[in-house]
């Protein structure tokens, strides 16, 4: 799932010191199985311990194929907008079919976490899925500010990322699938303190109903 090949879409992108994925196809592919597809209970459960409620702006950073940002878009409802950034333009273009597919309101660009292309108090939640354990502690740092800028007082950040499972079992399937390189070098824990140190109040951590993911969230004071 990291590979890249070199084509005209991928020498364009931006440039990027965190990991950007290609072959979008064989991604999607992947992460269906594992419940990440659009409204799959993976996505589902982002959604709802995101607490995104209708009328909710949301953006997901580093959105992928845009599974877990059309799962937003459809239940923060027609009053709202959802909206998704990658790194990857190839990425981006399977997560604009499957929106025209769904005629969801929901936008797609291609985009950085460290250089967020929107206005500062534009978004009541954010959402990450998968995303931060690519990058570097500069970038996470970057990105997390960038983030806090995008937010609304009183808007919420919403990040699940990879656990490494105790079960040995599920670490085999999860290496399989994932890459174990890839799992194992999430280290949720390093991430509150990061997230406190940008300005973030209200920051909780803690597992969620996957064997493979814990979350980490905070909230943009109200002044």
């Amino acid at each position: 799932m990291h590979s890249m090949h070199e084509d005209s879409k991928i020498r364009n992108r931006p440039e990027t010191s965190g990991a950007t994925l290609h072959r979008a196809s064989r991604y999607d592919l992947h992460t269906s199985l594992m419940g990440l597809g659009v409204n799959g209970r993976n996505s589902r459960m982002v959604v709802e311990m995101a607490k995104i409620k209708p009328g909710d702006k949301v953006l997901d950073v580093g959105c992928g194929t845009g599974s877990l940002t059309l799962t937003a878009g459809n239940c923060a409802g027609v009053s709202s907008s959802a909206c998704g950034i990658d790194a990857s333009p190839e990425m981006i273009d399977v997560a604009r079919e499957k929106a025209n597919r769904s005629g969801c309101e929901t936008f797609f660009e291609v985009g950085l976490i460290e250089k967020i292309a929107y206005p500062d108090a534009t978004f009541d939640v954010v959402i990450s899925r998968l995303v931060i354990h690519h990058l570097p502690d500069d970038l996470k740092r970057r990105g997390f500010t960038e983030i806090y800028r995008v937010l609304k007082p009183g808007g919420h950040f919403f990040l699940a990322d990879f656990k490494p499972p105790a079960n040995l079992f599920l670490i085999h399937v999860a290496s399989a699938v994932f890459g174990h390189r890839m799992m194992m070098q999430s280290n949720v824990e390093a991430i509150p303190p990061m997230l406190r140190e940008t300005g973030f109040v209200e920051v909780i951590s803690g597992p969620t109903r996957s064997a493979f993911l814990a979350f980490v969230s905070g909230k943009k004071p109200t002044s």
